[in-house]
């Protein structure tokens, strides 16, 4: 293992056909290439991919009946400008040119998405240094159109907000990424790609032999098997897992870490008759001792306004819901050195989020200082999502990229993505691209 530093229900539509049609045919036996999970890391990369190699045949495979199902459809909607990261960083870059090419992908393809800037809001005078740090870093990572304003400007963008005083950055935008997502997919199967969903992959492995006066086995020496006692046979694999990556890296030979720990997030929605008190995105001052940016307000493009999300561990890996429980996930957390260190170093922090978590009026007060107005009768329990976050056994966050393919005859043709930069929505076609170049690499297609 190394590191390297329009309108919508067509396409809904599409993507249910294309999923329709491919679940009943026959699955195509072999390809070229075979990607894992239909995430949209998956589908960008895939997409990248097939767009540079028309002559070879690819197979996407994921394991819901769905494309986007997880990640990619729960997360909160924005375009992230880049402000956040460290000047020079993978994540700085992949941000910023992931949200250019994300708007300019929008437009090309008639896809909705709205401008709607973000104020990350200071309320106390004892943050303003960190704001002005922030301001540093957003301009070295080249942010476009970020600005500082002062109490009177924080009216004037948002006349129900309270701060001392606040980053302006008008690039932040919001958009429907199951939507890109979706429309990602399509483009891949519009270049000859084929998507195989409900293939719920168990194992990767070479195939000992070739049938008598096969030449298979040369060609497509991988055989990969889903839970069904389905399988296919390609020359090459990515996988693209998310939430279920470091299991995915596993099961053909890998090291167990980095480990995904799922995080959920969940959210509050703020009451249509309310929805005066938010224009655009609000933010908080992020606090550089804990590793989550805090809650905040986020306008979505269906129009309703969600607040939060706080952020505790998931006791289920896909589980949205506050009582979802899986043995296997959590004791593979609980029993995982790097996230008993994690929670030792921030035990306050995370007793106060699932605190807030039960108790809405706890985070509707932390809400409260950028917005007093905002009442606990005017806020509603709304979703969750659930973030696959890397941890290495130091208990340390994972942010950039983790490439593995495993030692051997295998290794040499297999690539998982075990992690891709956050904010990945925001970065997708930008680490589609670093991914595609990486494949090509260790390939050579």
């Amino acid at each position: 293992m190394f590191r390297i530093v329009g309108t919508r229900t067509p396409l809904k539509a599409a993507s249910a056909k294309l999923l329709n049609d491919t679940c009943t045919r026959h699955l195509h036996s072999t390809c070229d290439v075979a990607v894992v999970g239909a995430g949209i890391v998956g589908l960008a990369t895939a997409r990248e991919l097939i767009m540079r190699h028309p002559g070879l045949t690819f197979t996407l495979l994921e394991k819901e009946k769905e494309l986007s199902a997880h990640q990619s459809g729960h997360n909160s909607g924005v375009i992230h400008s880049g402000i956040y990261y460290t000047p020079g960083s993978l994540k700085a870059r992949l941000c910023v040119r992931g949200a250019a090419l994300a708007y300019e992908y929008c437009d090309k393809k008639q896809l909705p998405y709205k401008k709607c800037g973000k104020l990350i809001v200071a309320v106390e005078q004892e943050e303003i240094p960190r704001l002005k740090a922030l301001y540093e870093r957003g301009l070295k990572n080249e942010v476009p159109g970020l600005n500082m304003i002062d109490a009177k400007g924080i009216k004037e963008r948002e006349p129900y907000c309270r701060g001392v005083m606040a980053l302006d950055s008008p690039n932040t935008g919001i958009v429907d990424w199951r939507q890109v997502a979706l429309q990602y997919g399509k483009d891949f199967e519009e270049a000859g790609g084929k998507v195989v969903a409900q293939f719920e992959v168990s194992d990767i492995s070479l195939a000992a032999e070739s049938p008598a006066g096969s030449a298979e086995g040369l060609k497509y020496p991988i055989i990969i098997k889903d839970k069904k006692g389905n399988e296919l046979r390609c020359s090459y694999v990515l996988t693209c897992g998310g939430l279920y990556s470091d299991r995915l890296s596993q099961i053909s030979g890998c090291s167990r870490e980095p480990r995904i720990v799922p995080f959920r997030g969940d959210y509050l929605i703020l009451k249509p008759d309310k929805h005066y008190l938010v224009k655009g995105n609000i933010y908080p001052v992020p606090n550089p001792r804990f590793p989550f940016l805090g809650v905040h307000f986020t306008p979505r493009m269906d129009g309703s306004i969600w607040l939060g999300p706080n952020a505790v561990l998931a006791f289920k890996r896909e589980g949205y819901k506050i009582y979802d429980f899986n043995v296997r996930d959590l004791a593979d957390a609980l029993s995982f050195r790097g996230l008993q260190k994690l929670v030792l170093r921030n035990i306050s922090y995370g007793m106060g989020e699932m605190y807030r978590g039960i108790f809405i009026g706890a985070q509707v007060k932390i809400l409260q200082k950028y917005i007093p107005e905002l009442s606990r009768s005017d806020v509603l329990r709304g979703p969750a999502g659930v973030r696959a976050q890397a941890l290495d056994r130091d208990g340390n966050l994972v942010d950039d990229f983790v490439f593995d393919g495993g030692v051997g005859d295998l290794g040499s043709r297999v690539l998982h993505v075990r992690n891709a930069p956050s904010p990945a929505a925001t970065s997708s076609l930008a680490i589609a691209e670093m991914v595609a170049d990486e494949v090509e690499k260790r390939f050579a297609l």
